[in-house]
């Protein structure tokens, strides 16, 4: 069981490092006016592990900060894995 709950940390830091990657790479393209990282894969990166990192990234290059989808998704998704966190702890 330890060694899950470690693999599990490891998935967790990469994704959450991906998530804060991401949003930077985005907000230097859309200075640039380059090519853009989808709203829909932000949001799926933040889905699969990432959210912290995704909210770090929106903060730290205040990025995507006016838009609601945002504002009310990346918190909310936080929320879904703190839950769950604590569903998967309690029955450990």
């Amino acid at each position: 069981m330890a060694d899950l709950t470690y693999l599990l940390y490891i998935y967790l830091a990469a994704a959450n490092i991906v998530s804060f990657v991401m949003f930077g790479i985005d907000k230097s393209r859309a200075k640039r006016r380059a090519w853009r990282i989808s709203e829909a894969a932000l949001l799926i990166s933040a889905a699969v592990g990432g959210s912290v990192g995704a909210i770090a990234g929106m903060i730290v290059f205040r990025h995507k900060t006016k838009h609601m989808k945002f504002l009310i998704g990346l918190p909310l998704i936080l929320i879904i894995h703190l839950a769950l966190w604590y569903l998967l702890s309690a029955k450990m």
